[in-house]
C-alpha cells in the first residue's frame, strides 16, 4: 500500500457535465497535478471517442483506453479524472485503486437533469440530446458496481461543498487505507 503522500485521488461518476474541470480544481486546492483520462484518450485518438468507436470498432477502443490506463496507473500524488465507462475496461478499476481511493459522485436523477438543463440551455429541450445525456450517465454509473467504489452523493451541492466534501472523504479513506 502506498503512503499517504503518495495516494492519487481518482473522481469518476456523472452529476453533469463539468466533473473534469470539478476535478482539476479539486488538484489545484491540494496543490498536486491533475490527469483528464478522457482528454488523453481524445487526443491519442485524435478525434471524439464516440467517432472513433464509429470508425475503428469498440475492440480498438478498448485497446487505446487500455493503453491510457496503464499509464495512468503510473501517476502518484495525482487527482484523476477517469470515466465510469473507462473504469470498468479489462481490470483497471480494481488495479487504479491500488493507487489510491476511487470516489464516484452521484446524484439523484432529477439534480443531474437540472444540472443538464443549465449546462446545456436549448439543446437540453431536444429529446435526442436528454436522450444521449441519460445514456451517458447510466453508462457512467455502471461503476459504482465496482467493490471498493467510495460514493458521494452531491444532490443540492453547490460545486464549492463538493469540492470540500470530495477532498474530506478523500482525506479519510486515503489515510485509513
Amino acid at each position: 500500500m502506498l503512503p499517504f503522500t503518495d495516494r492519487n485521488l481518482i473522481v469518476t461518476g456523472y452529476i453533469g457535465a463539468n466533473l473534469p474541470p470539478l476535478t482539476q480544481q479539486i488538484a489545484q486546492r491540494l496543490r498536486m497535478p491533475f490527469v483528464n483520462v478522457e482528454a488523453q484518450l481524445e487526443a491519442r485518438a485524435g478525434m471524439p471517442l464516440d467517432r472513433f468507436r464509429e470508425r475503428y470498432g469498440e475492440a480498438r477502443l478498448k485497446t487505446l483506453e487500455a493503453d491510457v490506463m496503464h499509464d495512468a496507473l503510473l501517476h502518484r500524488a495525482t487527482a484523476i479524472y477517469v470515466s465510469g465507462r473507462t473504469l470498468l475496461v479489462s481490470d483497471f478499476g480494481q488495479r487504479i485503486q491500488q493507487t489510491g481511493p476511487v470516489i464516484c459522485l452521484v446524484a439523484t436523477l432529477d439534480a443531474v437533469l437540472q444540472r443538464l438543463h443549465l449546462t446545456l440551455g436549448a439543446r437540453y429541450h431536444n429529446p435526442s440530446e436528454r436522450a444521449l445525456a441519460i445514456g451517458q450517465l447510466k453508462r457512467e454509473w455502471a461503476a459504482r458496481k465496482l467493490p471498493g467504489i467510495h460514493e458521494l452523493d452531491a444532490t443540492g451541492m453547490p460545486e464549492e461543498a463538493i469540492i470540500e466534501a470530495v477532498i474530506a472523504l478523500w482525506q479519510q479513506v486515503a489515510v485509513g487505507s
